[in-house]
């Protein structure tokens, strides 16, 4: 049967919106500590979203790089610290994309390892998605309720029924006040320093790079061949997105971004198929930049964060499920080590640790042959 590469439908709509629960509260943050136009931020999003959808012609999630994100927001970073920080991600992917250094390092990472940076990632997910649901728990368990309910539903996908519900509600609480008048934000043109460029990266940038190298790109990779096998995408691939849109963004107001295997998770989850899901994303986010660039923040914060916080939970717990998938031999203590780390420390030390475990364990085993 040959699969399309675009599909407009509901159901794509759904899966659009599979990764919200990460999106939402970073941008938040961005907007409100860090001062960054929104119009740029969301076009941009919007731009890299379907230029992804037209190159993979599969869902390709396109998220704030977190860990740049989490320190911006927490160090409460200027606009152009974070343009800085996205051209230096951009810059250093890009030569990774052209050295194939992505390329050469998933080659040396065994399969016990990636579903243990999978696993890893669900409950991190998980945990998260707890804190959010604990904001409003009744909303949260009832809509827990209904994805289990809706999430196969052709004409009623639950996370477009979340959606309206968490935007009724927003409504019901007297919301409609934060949206202003109608009006048209373009997106700014944006500069920094290279000064700028070094600080951010010392600040957060490396830190960000074994996280963008295990989730955006080995973890990502590795779930497009479980879900399309007949479409794999390479590392070297992947790298050189993250290379280019990264470059661009920056110059126009937006923040580094990444791929990411939770996001992927989510949008597949709800629904995602094709690269119609980017598409639909991407002119869902280049509105609400254009039109709604004075508004987006209120309204955002406004969202029922509960409703988030259940997506977010469904798809750590189908994350988790890769655990099935560990043999219980010579996998499982790298597998082991990699999400016993990566869960207490970072996502760097756990796929280290892997590593080490992996290739210690063979060299014994060698041995003793």
């Amino acid at each position: 049967m040959k699969i399309r590469s675009f599909e407009f439908n509901l159901r794509e709509l759904a899966g659009s919106m599979g990764d919200f629960g990460t999106l939402v509260p970073l941008a938040i943050g961005y907007f409100m500590v860090c001062g960054m136009n929104p119009a740029g931020l969301l076009v941009m999003m919007g731009l890299a979203n379907i230029a992804t959808g037209l190159a993979y012609r599969l869902p390709m999630p396109i998220e704030p790089m977190k860990v740049l994100a989490v320190v911006a927001i927490a160090q409460h970073w200027s606009q152009t610290m974070v343009y800085a920080a996205a051209f230096a991600m951009g810059f250093i992917w890009l030569i990774f994309a052209l050295t194939g250094v992505m390329v050469w390092v998933a080659r040396l990472t065994p399969n016990s390892v990636v579903y243990g940076i999978q696993v890893s990632l669900g409950v991190m997910l998980a945990i998260k998605a707890f804190a959010m649901l604990s904001s409003w728990w009744i909303l949260g368990v009832v809509s827990v309720l209904l994805v289990l309910l809706l999430r196969n539903n052709r004409y009623a996908p639950a996370a477009v029924v979340l959606m309206i519900l968490g935007i009724a509600i927003t409504i019901a609480k007297g919301g409609l006040h934060i949206i202003s008048g109608p009006g048209i934000t373009l997106p700014p043109l944006t500069r920094f320093s290279l000064e700028e460029i070094w600080e951010t990266l010392v600040l957060g940038g490396f830190a960000q790079i074994p996280l963008t190298a295990t989730n955006a790109v080995i973890a990502t990779a590795a779930l497009i061949k479980t879900y399309w096998p007949d479409r794999q995408v390479s590392e070297r691939k992947l790298s050189l997105s993250h290379g280019l849109m990264n470059l661009i963004s920056p110059f126009f107001g937006g923040m580094s971004m990444c791929h990411g295997a939770g996001g992927l998770a989510g949008q597949y989850f709800f629904g995602a198929r094709t690269g119609g899901t980017n598409i639909i994303e991407g002119i869902m986010e280049i509105s609400l930049g254009f039109f709604l660039a004075s508004s987006i923040a209120g309204i955002m914060m406004a969202f029922p964060m509960a409703i988030l916080g259940a997506m977010m939970l469904l798809v750590g717990i189908e994350l988790v499920k890769f655990a099935r998938k560990v043999r219980f031999d010579r996998d499982f203590l790298p597998f082991a080590a990699t999400v016993g780390l990566a869960i207490t420390m970072n996502m760097a030390f756990g796929f280290l640790a892997g590593l080490a475990v992996h290739y210690a364990t063979r060299a014994i085993f060698k041995m003793r042959d």
